[in-house]
């Protein structure tokens, strides 16, 4: 009989350390999209701030509390992550737990190892901390949040987290080739 073990999206690929550079997996626990149904934004916000302590953010923004957070993952969608949500009327649920892959970028230039891959500005003058876009890394669609003056979230498919990672090493090693 074949012996299943449960693995996380990037198992046996990070951590890496580059330079000043580090990439890590983050086990974000229970990740629920929570998408409120047309003219339900205000009140699915409320509710899930009632159950959580924290509403859904605005465009491009997060909101967070203690380990938990509600990220924008697009028009009219958010993405709660570290707490478990009950039922909330006006709001379509999914359980999104097993579907992402998600590692933090770490350090001194993670802003030029980002610039190689994503065609957004993230320099902290403009793409702040709390900051999240929908875009692309390389050929990935991806989600790219500043949890810090240095740090960033990324978010891929849970099937492209080889792929995330070889391309994030390659432009770390690119970056620390430069100093």
């Amino acid at each position: 009989m074949v012996n299943l073990v449960a693995q996380t999206p990037c198992a046996g690929l990070l951590p890496r350390a580059i330079g000043g550079l580090t990439l890590t997996e983050v086990e974000a626990g229970v990740i629920t999209s929570v998408a409120p149904l047309v003219g339900q934004a205000k009140p699915v916000s409320q509710a899930v701030k009632a159950a959580i302590g924290i509403a859904l953010p605005g465009a491009n923004r997060t909101t967070a509390k203690g380990g938990v957070r509600a990220l924008w993952f697009g028009n009219g969608v958010a993405f709660v992550m570290g707490a478990a949500l009950p039922a909330i009327a006006g709001a379509a649920l999914s359980d999104q737990s097993d579907a992402w892959a998600i590692v933090q970028l770490d350090g001194q230039g993670a802003e030029d190892v980002l610039a190689r891959l994503v065609p957004v500005d993230l320099r902290a003058a403009t793409f702040k901390k709390g900051h999240t876009a929908r875009t692309m890394l390389a050929h990935m669609t991806v989600s790219v949040t500043r949890t810090g003056a240095q740090t960033f979230q990324v978010m891929a498919m849970r099937s492209m987290a080889n792929t995330l990672v070889h391309d994030l090493e390659t432009a770390m090693t690119g970056v620390a080739a430069r100093g």
